[in-house]
């Protein structure tokens, strides 16, 4: 983002920065302040909307829970489908459902298998790619239902937990990342 036209919203300056959270050693990168601050979540919008108007789309899919955030303000605007993709026993009907490693543990997510189709173009939307298993697995479970992802967007990235390597094959992009202290 920086080194971009003197118009661009200066993104970093509205995530905070939480040293040693969620435990000793970490820094969280905040987007509750993204979305308290009204110009900052039209920025980060208006910006995945600028990207999904170039791509054939044909419906957008969010993680749970923040990617809801910036997934349906998207989905509305370009009048699409928002696909929920939940933590399991969320979605009352037939299910698709993958489980997957965390760094701290397992997890699963579904997604209502009639939400999907062959051949449907999706994007999925998130707050944060880390180091990708939780949009790896989102991808997986789409595709298990034939669905094709065409782009993962995501606000922040961290390349330096080497998301691209799990998500390559995939079009990624992120409105800011940082690498470590630094910013880009």
């Amino acid at each position: 983002m920086k080194g971009e036209s003197m118009n661009e919203f200066d993104l970093d300056s509205a995530i905070r920065k939480v040293p040693d959270f969620p435990k000793p050693g970490i820094l969280f990168y905040d987007i509750t302040s993204i979305l308290m601050n009204p110009v900052a979540l039209k920025y980060c919008v208006d910006r995945m909307l600028e990207t999904l108007k170039k791509i054939d789309v044909e419906a957008v899919a969010a993680v749970e829970s923040r990617g809801f955030l910036f997934a349906a303000p998207v989905a509305y605007e370009l009048g699409l489908p928002i696909i929920l993709l939940r933590k399991k026993g969320k979605l009352p009907g037939d299910t698709y459902s993958i489980s997957f490693a965390l760094e701290y543990g397992e997890d699963t997510i579904e997604v209502h298998k009639s939400d999907l189709r062959e051949g449907l173009r999706v994007a999925v939307l998130d707050d944060l790619i880390a180091t990708g298993g939780t949009l790896k697995a989102a991808a997986n479970l789409l595709e298990k239902g034939g669905a094709e992802v065409v782009a993962i967007l995501a606000v922040i990235g961290l390349p330096f937990l080497n998301y691209d390597k799990l998500l390559s094959g995939y079009r990624v992009q992120t409105l800011i990342n940082y690498h470590g202290e630094s910013v880009e």
